[in-house]
């Protein structure tokens, strides 16, 4: 009977494969979590200032001052973070959706190395946060946020806080 039994041990060259095959859980988790840590380091932050200088609304909703439906257009100079330097430009619109309150805006960031598109509401007495939805150049395969402050209080300015993954 000893003649047809099979020797169900591993072999000593087995050994290292089935070490790593209970490993193979844990590995993977790990790698994971370097991934993702990885993503999270990339992730870019920077500031532009905006100088509000040609926001106007170019058509009307009604005849108030202030009516759903206004489109608020502009195209301005964009500086650095000290808000020295001339660094690009943004064009853009927004849609007036609550009297006194917000507008729904679009606009492209443009810089010498590409552009950056942001949608997202425009608040008028508070800090906005609007979706980064894509790009141009070395920021084609973007998306993130950009956190909109205003500088003062009759909006000449305003700090754009890109966080793009």
């Amino acid at each position: 009977m000893r003649d047809c039994e099979t020797d169900l041990r591993p072999s000593s060259k087995m050994k290292p494969l089935l070490t790593l095959l209970a490993q193979a859980p844990s590995l993977f988790l790990i790698a994971a979590g370097m991934m993702a840590s990885n993503r999270a380091l990339a992730a870019q932050r920077f500031t532009v200032v905006e100088r509000a200088t040609t926001d106007a609304i170019s058509v009307h909703g009604g005849k108030a001052a202030d009516n759903v439906g206004d489109i608020l257009t502009f195209s301005n100079d964009v500086f650095d973070a000290a808000n020295k330097i001339k660094i690009g430009s943004d064009q853009g619109y927004c849609v007036r959706l609550v009297v006194g309150r917000s507008f729904e805006c679009h606009w492209t960031l443009i810089l010498a190395k590409g552009q950056i598109a942001v949608d997202g509401p425009f608040l008028d007495a508070a800090d906005s946060t609007l979706a980064v939805t894509g790009g141009t150049g070395d920021y084609a395969d973007v998306h993130g946020e950009m956190r909109l402050h205003a500088r003062d209080a009759k909006g000449s300015a305003y700090d754009f806080q890109y966080i793009l993954k």
